[in-house]
């Protein structure tokens, strides 16, 4: 496990040549999908590799084997069998059908927006972008408020409220048609914002040293309580999401801001260069995945 491990975080510290911009991330998210499908084989059978603290027995009775690439938008539903269906009672009735109705309607109603992203499901499958003239990632969050702002209007909330309500519809439209993750690396600034966002995912910080790998790399599959740690493949696919501990729809900068509060961490605020490369990198992995959000999570 201690070597997986090892081979995994290396990745974060590997440069890319000149011209082929994605080159190394490709690298990065190819090697990720090897990884998990390994790991979720056969979980019984790789205990010692992978899962050396969960009883054997657990891994037999609750785990899913056999898992594939386009499994993990699932996030831990993927593996956990009583968590899959718990998930799947929930979204029966889903809790985020009125927010994605509220998102049309402030799509059509708010000033600018439909000049703006003229094919909101694309906008879903295509953000966060590397803006060459500002030289910096922008995220779909960020995207809908500068288009706010510039006709007129209000910073919205990035964390929760309206902008989660537009994202939702967004998503729902992306899934609808099943557009998958297409985020592009076109230039070297953009490879060293992505290569910024992973160094930032794989360092430990925090007054007690955790890295957001520990949790959802070599952790992914560990049981946390009652509740089992999400892989970082398809991180990304399902947001916003509805969380029962919310009762609310979220984006993924609200996400991320509590994760990180939660590893002992002072999490960058959403707008940050250090929150916009993080979702950038995040948002690479999951490249090529189908679009499954809204979704619900615990």
């Amino acid at each position: 496990m201690v070597k997986k491990a090892i081979a995994i975080t290396a990745l974060a510290f590997v440069s890319l040549s000149a011209g082929n911009f994605n080159a190394q991330a490709e690298k990065d998210r190819k090697a990720l999908i090897k990884y998990f499908e390994t790991k979720f084989a056969d979980p019984a059978g790789k205990s010692r590799s992978f899962f050396p603290y969960v009883p054997e027995e657990e891994l037999k009775k609750n785990y899913i084997k056999g898992l594939k690439w386009q499994d993990f938008a699932k996030g831990s539903y993927a593996y956990a069998k009583a968590q899959r269906e718990q998930y799947e009672e929930l979204i029966d009735v889903p809790p985020y059908e009125d927010n994605i109705d509220n998102g049309e309607k402030l799509y059509n109603e708010i000033k600018g927006l439909k000049k703006c992203f003229p094919d909101p499901a694309k906008a879903a499958a295509t953000y966060p972008k590397f803006d060459q003239k500002r030289k910096e990632v922008v995220t779909l969050t960020g995207a809908i408020n500068d288009c706010i702002v510039a006709n007129g209007g209000k910073k919205l909330n990035p964390k929760k409220g309206k902008i989660a309500d537009i994202e939702a519809y967004f998503a729902s439209q992306a899934k609808e048609k099943g557009l998958k993750i297409d985020i592009k690396i076109p230039s070297k600034e953009a490879q060293e914002a992505y290569e910024h966002g992973k160094k930032y995912y794989y360092s430990q910080r925090g007054y007690i040293k955790l890295s957001c790998a520990n949790c959802h790399v070599q952790g992914s599959g560990q049981r946390v309580r009652k509740e089992y740690l999400s892989p970082l493949l398809g991180q990304t696919t399902h947001f916003p999401v509805y969380r029962l501990k919310w009762q609310g729809l979220g984006t993924l900068e609200r996400r991320m801001t509590g994760c990180i509060k939660n590893m002992g961490q002072q999490p960058p605020k959403p707008d940050s260069k250090d929150m916009r490369d993080l979702i950038y990198f995040l948002s690479y992995m999951s490249n090529g995945m189908k679009i499954d959000g809204p979704d619900v999570r615990k």
